[in-house]
Protein backbone atom coordinates (compact mmCIF):
# COMPACT_ATOMS: atom_id res chain seq x y z
CA UNK A 1 0.00 0.00 0.00
CA UNK A 2 0.91 3.38 -0.60
CA UNK A 3 1.04 5.98 1.87
CA UNK A 4 -2.07 8.60 1.76
CA UNK A 5 -0.54 11.79 0.74
CA UNK A 6 -3.15 14.74 2.75
CA UNK A 7 -4.07 17.72 0.87
CA UNK A 8 -3.04 21.02 2.57
CA UNK A 9 -5.65 21.89 4.55
CA UNK A 10 -7.08 25.33 3.29
CA UNK A 11 -7.71 28.86 5.82
CA UNK A 12 -11.58 27.74 5.90
CA UNK A 13 -10.87 23.97 6.93
CA UNK A 14 -8.23 25.30 9.55
CA UNK A 15 -11.12 27.65 10.83
CA UNK A 16 -13.54 25.05 10.93
CA UNK A 17 -11.36 23.00 12.86
CA UNK A 18 -10.45 25.26 15.27
CA UNK A 19 -14.29 26.14 16.32
CA UNK A 20 -14.97 23.01 16.66
CA UNK A 21 -11.60 21.93 19.25
CA UNK A 22 -12.92 24.84 20.90
CA UNK A 23 -16.88 23.87 21.50
CA UNK A 24 -15.83 20.45 22.72
CA UNK A 25 -13.62 21.54 25.41
CA UNK A 26 -15.76 24.30 26.52
CA UNK A 27 -18.28 21.23 26.77
CA UNK A 28 -15.55 18.92 29.00
CA UNK A 29 -15.12 22.09 31.18
CA UNK A 30 -18.73 22.48 31.99
CA UNK A 31 -19.41 19.44 32.61
CA UNK A 32 -16.43 19.07 35.12
CA UNK A 33 -17.65 22.28 36.79
CA UNK A 34 -21.41 21.13 37.15
CA UNK A 35 -20.01 17.51 38.50
CA UNK A 36 -17.88 19.51 40.92
CA UNK A 37 -20.09 22.13 42.34
CA UNK A 38 -22.39 19.10 42.30
CA UNK A 39 -20.31 16.77 44.59
CA UNK A 40 -20.07 19.76 46.39
CA UNK A 41 -23.24 20.25 47.71
CA UNK A 42 -23.98 16.82 48.80
CA UNK A 43 -21.22 16.83 50.49
CA UNK A 44 -21.43 20.33 52.88
CA UNK A 45 -25.29 19.57 52.85
CA UNK A 46 -26.43 21.13 56.55
CA UNK A 47 -27.97 18.91 59.17
CA UNK A 48 -30.15 20.31 61.56
CA UNK A 49 -29.40 20.80 65.13
CA UNK A 50 -32.16 19.73 67.99
CA UNK A 51 -32.48 20.33 71.34
CA UNK A 52 -33.72 17.39 73.27
CA UNK A 53 -34.07 16.01 76.39
CA UNK A 54 -33.89 12.18 77.87
CA UNK A 55 -37.38 10.76 79.26
CA UNK A 56 -37.61 10.32 83.10
CA UNK A 57 -40.03 8.13 84.13
CA UNK A 58 -41.76 8.23 87.61
CA UNK A 59 -44.38 6.37 89.35
CA UNK A 60 -47.29 8.82 91.05
CA UNK A 61 -50.84 8.84 92.11
CA UNK A 62 -53.19 8.86 89.17
CA UNK A 63 -54.70 12.41 88.80
CA UNK A 64 -58.49 12.80 87.64
CA UNK A 65 -60.04 15.25 85.92
CA UNK A 66 -64.17 16.35 86.08
CA UNK A 67 -65.66 18.84 83.86
CA UNK A 68 -68.63 20.86 85.50
CA UNK A 69 -70.71 24.00 85.63
CA UNK A 70 -70.17 26.55 88.10
CA UNK A 71 -73.86 27.21 89.53
CA UNK A 72 -74.87 28.77 92.69
CA UNK A 73 -75.70 27.30 96.04
CA UNK A 74 -79.05 28.35 96.69
CA UNK A 75 -81.21 28.13 93.65
CA UNK A 76 -84.83 29.59 93.99
CA UNK A 77 -87.52 28.78 91.47
CA UNK A 78 -89.54 31.86 92.17
CA UNK A 79 -93.08 31.04 90.69
CA UNK A 80 -96.75 32.99 91.68
CA UNK A 81 -99.25 32.27 94.36
CA UNK A 82 -102.21 32.98 92.21
CA UNK A 83 -103.04 32.41 88.23
CA UNK A 84 -103.77 34.96 85.79
CA UNK A 85 -102.06 36.93 82.78
CA UNK A 86 -98.57 38.26 83.25
CA UNK A 87 -98.39 41.68 81.95
CA UNK A 88 -95.08 43.43 82.63
CA UNK A 89 -91.27 41.58 83.49
CA UNK A 90 -88.83 43.89 85.42
CA UNK A 91 -85.56 41.72 84.89
CA UNK A 92 -83.52 40.10 81.93
CA UNK A 93 -81.30 37.04 81.78
CA UNK A 94 -78.41 38.24 84.12
CA UNK A 95 -80.17 41.19 85.95
CA UNK A 96 -78.97 41.20 89.69
CA UNK A 97 -81.67 42.22 92.47
CA UNK A 98 -81.87 43.01 95.98
CA UNK A 99 -84.50 41.41 97.94
CA UNK A 100 -88.01 42.77 97.58
CA UNK A 101 -87.35 43.72 94.27
CA UNK A 102 -90.63 43.43 92.16
CA UNK A 103 -89.74 40.77 88.69
CA UNK A 104 -93.05 40.46 87.41
CA UNK A 105 -96.98 41.44 87.51
CA UNK A 106 -99.53 39.46 86.56
CA UNK A 107 -103.08 41.63 85.84
CA UNK A 108 -104.95 42.45 89.28
CA UNK A 109 -108.73 43.64 87.72
CA UNK A 110 -110.40 40.40 88.46
CA UNK A 111 -108.54 40.47 92.04
CA UNK A 112 -109.08 43.95 92.52
CA UNK A 113 -112.41 43.53 92.55
CA UNK A 114 -112.64 40.56 94.73
CA UNK A 115 -111.32 42.55 97.47
CA UNK A 116 -113.82 45.31 96.61
CA UNK A 117 -116.65 42.73 97.14
CA UNK A 118 -114.99 41.85 100.56
CA UNK A 119 -114.24 45.40 101.43
CA UNK A 120 -118.57 45.32 101.36
CA UNK A 121 -118.98 42.38 103.06
CA UNK A 122 -116.90 43.57 105.92
CA UNK A 123 -118.95 47.25 106.43
CA UNK A 124 -122.66 45.85 105.93
CA UNK A 125 -121.50 43.23 108.55
CA UNK A 126 -119.95 45.83 110.71
CA UNK A 127 -123.07 47.75 110.56
CA UNK A 128 -125.53 44.80 111.22
CA UNK A 129 -123.16 43.94 114.69
CA UNK A 130 -123.69 47.49 115.59
CA UNK A 131 -127.19 46.99 115.06
CA UNK A 132 -127.70 43.96 117.05
CA UNK A 133 -125.37 45.53 120.02
CA UNK A 134 -127.43 48.88 120.05
CA UNK A 135 -130.50 45.86 120.34
CA UNK A 136 -129.38 44.28 122.90
CA UNK A 137 -128.39 47.14 125.16
CA UNK A 138 -131.89 47.96 125.18
CA UNK A 139 -133.30 44.70 125.64
CA UNK A 140 -130.84 44.42 128.66
CA UNK A 141 -132.13 47.39 130.31
CA UNK A 142 -135.82 46.55 129.52
CA UNK A 143 -135.15 42.31 130.99
CA UNK A 144 -133.55 44.31 134.43
CA UNK A 145 -136.43 46.11 134.57
CA UNK A 146 -139.04 43.36 134.39
CA UNK A 147 -140.41 43.89 131.07
CA UNK A 148 -139.47 41.31 128.95
CA UNK A 149 -138.82 37.79 129.54
CA UNK A 150 -135.05 35.83 129.22
CA UNK A 151 -136.47 34.02 125.95
CA UNK A 152 -136.72 37.37 124.09
CA UNK A 153 -133.04 38.91 125.46
CA UNK A 154 -131.21 35.62 124.50
CA UNK A 155 -132.69 35.92 120.97
CA UNK A 156 -130.88 39.67 120.82
CA UNK A 157 -128.01 38.08 122.64
CA UNK A 158 -127.40 35.28 119.78
CA UNK A 159 -128.30 38.01 116.94
CA UNK A 160 -125.13 39.95 118.26
CA UNK A 161 -122.99 37.17 118.31
CA UNK A 162 -123.75 35.89 115.03
CA UNK A 163 -123.14 39.59 113.97
CA UNK A 164 -119.58 39.41 115.92
CA UNK A 165 -119.16 35.94 113.80
CA UNK A 166 -120.13 36.94 110.06
CA UNK A 167 -117.62 40.44 111.03
CA UNK A 168 -115.19 37.88 111.82
CA UNK A 169 -115.68 36.09 108.21
CA UNK A 170 -116.07 39.03 106.45
CA UNK A 171 -112.59 40.41 107.96
CA UNK A 172 -110.71 37.58 107.08
CA UNK A 173 -112.11 37.14 103.43
CA UNK A 174 -111.15 40.99 103.40
CA UNK A 175 -107.63 39.88 104.62
CA UNK A 176 -107.48 37.07 102.30
CA UNK A 177 -108.22 39.10 99.29
CA UNK A 178 -105.73 41.72 100.13
CA UNK A 179 -102.84 38.92 100.10
CA UNK A 180 -104.23 37.28 96.58
CA UNK A 181 -103.67 41.20 95.52
CA UNK A 182 -100.26 41.68 96.65
CA UNK A 183 -99.47 38.19 95.65
CA UNK A 184 -100.15 39.62 92.04
CA UNK A 185 -96.31 40.73 91.94
CA UNK A 186 -93.94 38.44 91.97
CA UNK A 187 -90.57 39.81 94.66
CA UNK A 188 -87.70 38.36 95.06
CA UNK A 189 -87.20 36.84 98.51
CA UNK A 190 -83.36 36.97 98.49
CA UNK A 191 -80.35 39.21 96.91
CA UNK A 192 -79.25 37.12 93.93
CA UNK A 193 -78.59 37.43 89.91
CA UNK A 194 -81.61 35.88 87.65
CA UNK A 195 -80.41 32.45 85.77
CA UNK A 196 -83.34 31.72 83.72
CA UNK A 197 -86.76 33.10 82.95
CA UNK A 198 -89.28 30.62 82.32
CA UNK A 199 -92.40 33.07 81.06
CA UNK A 200 -93.15 36.17 79.02
CA UNK A 201 -95.66 38.90 79.13
CA UNK A 202 -98.67 37.75 77.92
CA UNK A 203 -98.78 34.20 78.79
CA UNK A 204 -101.14 33.04 81.46
CA UNK A 205 -99.58 31.31 83.97
CA UNK A 206 -100.99 28.89 86.77
CA UNK A 207 -100.40 29.09 90.45
CA UNK A 208 -96.93 27.56 91.70
CA UNK A 209 -95.69 27.06 88.29
CA UNK A 210 -91.87 28.45 87.77
CA UNK A 211 -91.28 31.45 86.32
CA UNK A 212 -87.71 32.54 87.23
CA UNK A 213 -84.74 31.02 88.73
CA UNK A 214 -82.77 32.77 90.98
CA UNK A 215 -79.56 32.52 92.50
CA UNK A 216 -78.76 33.91 95.58
CA UNK A 217 -75.33 36.05 96.08
CA UNK A 218 -72.61 33.96 98.03
CA UNK A 219 -71.38 30.35 97.75
CA UNK A 220 -70.47 29.14 94.19
CA UNK A 221 -70.51 25.49 93.22
CA UNK A 222 -69.33 23.31 90.51
CA UNK A 223 -71.62 20.43 89.23
CA UNK A 224 -70.08 17.27 87.90
CA UNK A 225 -70.71 13.86 86.98
CA UNK A 226 -69.29 11.34 88.18
CA UNK A 227 -69.03 7.50 86.94
CA UNK A 228 -70.40 4.92 89.86
CA UNK A 229 -66.80 3.24 90.73
CA UNK A 230 -65.10 6.36 91.32
CA UNK A 231 -67.75 7.89 93.68
CA UNK A 232 -66.05 6.62 96.91
CA UNK A 233 -62.79 7.62 95.56
CA UNK A 234 -64.07 11.07 95.54
CA UNK A 235 -66.05 11.32 98.74
CA UNK A 236 -62.16 10.03 100.69
CA UNK A 237 -60.22 12.54 98.51
CA UNK A 238 -58.32 14.87 100.78
CA UNK A 239 -57.59 17.76 98.26
CA UNK A 240 -59.41 18.73 94.94
CA UNK A 241 -58.68 21.63 93.07
CA UNK A 242 -60.88 23.61 90.86
CA UNK A 243 -59.82 25.31 87.45
CA UNK A 244 -61.82 27.51 85.28
CA UNK A 245 -61.32 27.61 81.27
CA UNK A 246 -61.92 31.11 80.99
CA UNK A 247 -59.64 32.36 83.82
CA UNK A 248 -56.16 30.02 83.41
CA UNK A 249 -54.55 31.96 86.46
CA UNK A 250 -57.42 31.41 88.49
CA UNK A 251 -57.24 28.03 90.64
CA UNK A 252 -59.11 27.16 93.73
CA UNK A 253 -59.63 24.46 96.75
CA UNK A 254 -63.03 22.79 96.14
CA UNK A 255 -65.24 20.61 98.93
CA UNK A 256 -67.81 17.66 98.35
CA UNK A 257 -70.90 19.23 99.64
CA UNK A 258 -73.48 16.81 97.83
CA UNK A 259 -73.94 13.12 96.15
CA UNK A 260 -76.84 12.07 94.31
CA UNK A 261 -78.36 9.45 96.09
CA UNK A 262 -79.27 7.82 92.58
CA UNK A 263 -77.57 7.48 89.30
CA UNK A 264 -78.59 9.38 85.42
CA UNK A 265 -80.68 6.47 84.48
CA UNK A 266 -79.65 8.06 80.59
CA UNK A 267 -75.41 8.56 81.69
CA UNK A 268 -75.61 6.00 84.74
CA UNK A 269 -73.16 8.64 86.62
CA UNK A 270 -73.99 10.79 89.87
CA UNK A 271 -74.20 14.13 90.49
CA UNK A 272 -72.21 15.77 92.49
CA UNK A 273 -71.62 19.13 93.78
CA UNK A 274 -68.53 20.53 94.44
CA UNK A 275 -68.11 23.73 97.10
CA UNK A 276 -65.31 26.15 95.90
CA UNK A 277 -63.24 27.77 98.98
CA UNK A 278 -63.14 31.26 98.88
CA UNK A 279 -64.49 31.99 95.44
CA UNK A 280 -62.97 34.98 93.22
CA UNK A 281 -64.91 37.37 92.55
CA UNK A 282 -64.34 36.73 88.53
CA UNK A 283 -65.87 33.52 88.99
CA UNK A 284 -69.30 34.05 87.28
CA UNK A 285 -72.69 31.35 87.10
CA UNK A 286 -72.06 29.10 84.35
CA UNK A 287 -68.29 29.49 83.52
CA UNK A 288 -67.16 25.66 82.46
CA UNK A 289 -64.65 24.34 85.06
CA UNK A 290 -62.36 21.31 85.46
CA UNK A 291 -62.50 19.29 89.36
CA UNK A 292 -59.06 17.28 89.22
CA UNK A 293 -58.52 15.33 92.19
CA UNK A 294 -56.11 12.67 93.35
CA UNK A 295 -56.90 9.09 92.94
CA UNK A 296 -55.65 5.85 94.59
CA UNK A 297 -53.92 4.66 91.77
CA UNK A 298 -50.37 5.33 90.69
CA UNK A 299 -49.66 5.24 87.17
CA UNK A 300 -45.91 5.76 85.56
CA UNK A 301 -45.68 8.66 83.53
CA UNK A 302 -43.01 11.57 82.19
CA UNK A 303 -43.41 15.23 82.37
CA UNK A 304 -42.57 16.86 78.75
CA UNK A 305 -42.48 20.23 77.71
CA UNK A 306 -45.48 21.31 75.94
CA UNK A 307 -43.56 22.21 72.59
CA UNK A 308 -42.43 18.88 72.35
CA UNK A 309 -45.64 17.66 71.46
CA UNK A 310 -46.45 17.36 67.60
CA UNK A 311 -50.10 17.42 66.39
CA UNK A 312 -50.32 14.05 63.50
CA UNK A 313 -53.44 14.29 62.20
CA UNK A 314 -54.75 14.84 65.82
CA UNK A 315 -53.13 12.16 67.00
CA UNK A 316 -50.31 13.85 69.78
CA UNK A 317 -46.89 12.37 68.75
CA UNK A 318 -42.68 13.14 69.27
CA UNK A 319 -40.40 13.17 67.36
CA UNK A 320 -37.62 10.16 69.19
CA UNK A 321 -33.92 10.41 68.37
CA UNK A 322 -32.73 6.97 67.40
CA UNK A 323 -28.44 7.59 66.41
CA UNK A 324 -28.42 10.97 64.12
CA UNK A 325 -32.31 10.51 62.56
CA UNK A 326 -35.74 10.86 64.28
CA UNK A 327 -38.99 9.11 63.93
CA UNK A 328 -42.23 10.04 65.19
CA UNK A 329 -44.02 8.21 67.84
CA UNK A 330 -47.95 8.60 69.21
CA UNK A 331 -48.19 9.10 72.91
CA UNK A 332 -51.17 9.35 75.38
CA UNK A 333 -51.04 12.62 77.32
CA UNK A 334 -52.49 12.98 80.54
CA UNK A 335 -53.11 16.24 82.18
CA UNK A 336 -51.66 19.95 81.75
CA UNK A 337 -48.78 21.34 83.82
CA UNK A 338 -46.97 25.18 83.60
CA UNK A 339 -45.79 24.96 80.21
CA UNK A 340 -45.62 20.95 80.67
CA UNK A 341 -48.10 18.28 79.52
CA UNK A 342 -47.80 14.34 81.20
CA UNK A 343 -47.17 11.54 79.06
CA UNK A 344 -49.01 8.37 80.42
CA UNK A 345 -47.74 5.70 77.55
CA UNK A 346 -45.64 5.64 74.60
CA UNK A 347 -42.19 6.61 75.82
CA UNK A 348 -39.64 4.86 78.15
CA UNK A 349 -37.20 5.36 80.58
CA UNK A 350 -33.57 7.00 78.25
CA UNK A 351 -35.67 7.72 75.25
CA UNK A 352 -34.38 10.95 73.69
CA UNK A 353 -37.02 13.11 72.04
CA UNK A 354 -36.60 16.60 70.21
CA UNK A 355 -38.21 19.42 72.76
CA UNK A 356 -38.08 22.51 70.25
CA UNK A 357 -38.59 22.94 66.35
CA UNK A 358 -40.62 19.47 66.40
CA UNK A 359 -42.45 21.14 63.18
CA UNK A 360 -39.52 21.52 61.02
CA UNK A 361 -38.66 18.05 61.26
CA UNK A 362 -39.80 15.01 58.71
CA UNK A 363 -39.28 10.93 59.60
CA UNK A 364 -35.89 9.52 58.43
CA UNK A 365 -34.33 13.19 58.48
CA UNK A 366 -30.81 13.50 59.91
CA UNK A 367 -29.96 15.58 62.99
CA UNK A 368 -27.20 17.00 65.67
CA UNK A 369 -27.73 16.71 69.17
CA UNK A 370 -27.42 20.72 69.77
CA UNK A 371 -27.78 19.98 73.74
CA UNK A 372 -30.27 19.00 76.20
CA UNK A 373 -33.13 21.68 76.88
CA UNK A 374 -33.98 20.40 80.51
Amino acid sequence: MQPLNWLPKTPKQKLYYGLTATVIALCIAGGVVWNGHRQTKVVTEDITAVQTAVISTAAAAKEYTYSGEVRGRYESQLAFQVSGKVIKRYVELGSTVRAGDVLMEIDSKDLQQLVNSNSAQVYSAEANLRLAETNLKRFQQLYNQGAVSRAVLDQYQTAYDVGVAATRQSSAQMSHGVNQLNYSSLYADHSGVIANINVEAGQVVGAGQPALVLVRDGEREVEISVPENRIEELRKSSQIKVAFWALPNVTTEGKVREIAPMADPLTRTYKVRISVLNPSPDIKLGMTASVSLMGSETQVAATIPLAAIYQNGGTPSVWVVTGDTVTLRPVKTGNFGNGTIQVVAGLQQGDRIVTAGVHKLSAGQKVKLGGDSL
